[in-house]
């Protein structure tokens, strides 16, 4: 039975009150809290476990490195992955598509290669291919979503040419919320050849993921967006990808021997892993993965649809209210803006006087933005401790903004 009071009752930061009031968080997009069990994992790395991995032979050394190195198969059981070998932990997504960016698509992308992408991606999911654009000649070829905000999975599929090298999609839009069936889209494309890669930061938060039954070639997560630490994340790659991927940056641990006239690269994944890593924001994710996993992403991704149901509701009351994107199949995200001039940044603000934290902005996707012919929106985005009751708030507050602002 899922209980959204005790689920609450693990987040201390839930407890507090902003401006006398008590906290409605509603940014869970750009970055969720934290339960208790991450917080005490990370003070008990820093306090009573820490030293650097791999290569000590000490108690404290061997310690970290057990904990950090069982956070790479807690990630695989996580996302299903199939095995840990195929995860390479970074500080998340952005990292991990610059990875594929560098590492993979740079020695294969010639003049004229195509990456098809969608209108709704984030700028971690645009920004390192301008890179190939502009550095090889690589051409972006973008795919419009429907006036619902959805993206039909077809219109991707059509897109692929003859010169695409790659598919690069969104699982779950930070901004409409709209899902996108990129298990049709990875099938059809590996028919013609083309790999996938599937930016997981909103997908993975929201819903089970099974990437065995998904078949993409590259998935990336971000660990602040599910509930662990920032800097944390990772990106799961096919065996065949990596078997043809150069590393990304050089450094202890992605090699086996340097000398003078030589160097050996370790095995992946550890070949795509330099320097010392982000060992107790790691050892963090892996205790908060293992958090939802014991709650359940079913039940998780159940009580989500049960809040997205009622506010969409609850906003279609509204007749000032202009919500970006509501598509039949979508998370508990909604960006909007009001009727008239009055600028999300305004919006926001008044919501803070009352407590309620919600992000303004373009929300890095800029491309959308132009699409939906808007410079900025307000967003609210709901987490597995938000609640109907924060729900009413926030439309409580909306009126609030449409009396001071309209």
């Amino acid at each position: 039975m899922y209980n959204v009071q005790e689920i609450r009752a693990d987040f201390p930061i839930l407890s507090r009150k902003i401006n006398g009031k008590p906290l409605v968080y509603l940014d869970n997009g750009a970055s969720a809290q934290k339960p208790q069990v991450v917080i005490d994992a990370v003070n008990r790395a820093y306090a009573e476990e820490y030293s650097n991995v791999h290569r000590g032979l000490h108690t404290l050394s061997n310690i970290s490195t057990e904990k950090y190195e069982g956070v790479r198969s807690t990630i695989a059981r996580f996302l299903n992955a199939g095995s840990e070998d195929h995860i390479v932990m970074n500080s998340g997504t952005t990292e991990g598509i610059n990875m594929v960016a560098y590492s993979w698509a740079m020695p294969r992308f010639e003049k004229g290669d195509e990456i098809v992408l969608s209108a709704m991606e984030h700028h971690a999911n645009i920004v390192p291919w301008h890179f190939l654009r502009e550095r090889q000649g690589a051409v972006l070829k973008w795919v419009d979503i429907a006036d619902d905000g959805s993206l039909d999975a077809q219109s991707v599929i059509d897109a692929i040419g003859p010169k695409t090298k790659l598919v690069a999609i969104t699982q779950t839009s930070n901004v409409l919320g709209t899902v996108v069936d990129v298990k049709a889209i990875c099938r059809a494309a590996h028919e013609k050849g083309v790999p996938v890669l599937v930016d997981g930061s909103q997908g993975s938060v929201h819903m089970p993921v099974d990437l065995q039954d998904i078949d993409c070639d590259f998935y990336a997560i971000t660990g602040h967006k599910l509930y662990g630490p920032s800097g944390s994340g990772a990106i799961y790659i096919k065996p065949e990808r990596m078997a043809e991927m150069r590393p990304f940056l050089g450094g202890g641990d992605m090699i086996k021997e340097v000398h003078r006239d030589q160097i050996i690269y370790n095995d992946p994944p550890m070949k795509f892993e330099a320097g010392t890593p982000g060992i107790v924001q790691q050892i963090g994710l892996g205790v908060a993965l293992e958090y939802l996993m014991d709650i359940g992403m079913d039940q998780i991704a159940a009580h989500e649809a049960s809040l997205r149901d009622y506010a969409r509701q609850k906003f279609e009351g509204l007749n000032w209210l202009q919500v970006q994107g509501m598509s039949e199949d979508k998370a508990a995200i909604f960006s909007f803006t009001l009727a008239g001039a009055a600028h999300p940044h305004d919006i926001s603000t008044i919501l803070d006087k009352k407590g309620i934290a919600v992000r303004a902005g373009h929300h890095c996707a800029g491309p959308l933005m132009d699409h939906l012919g808007v410079t900025a929106t307000c967003r609210a985005s709901f987490g597995m401790y938000n609640t109907l009751e924060e729900v009413d708030k926030l439309v409580d507050g909306l009126e609030l903004c449409r009396d001071l602002l309209g």
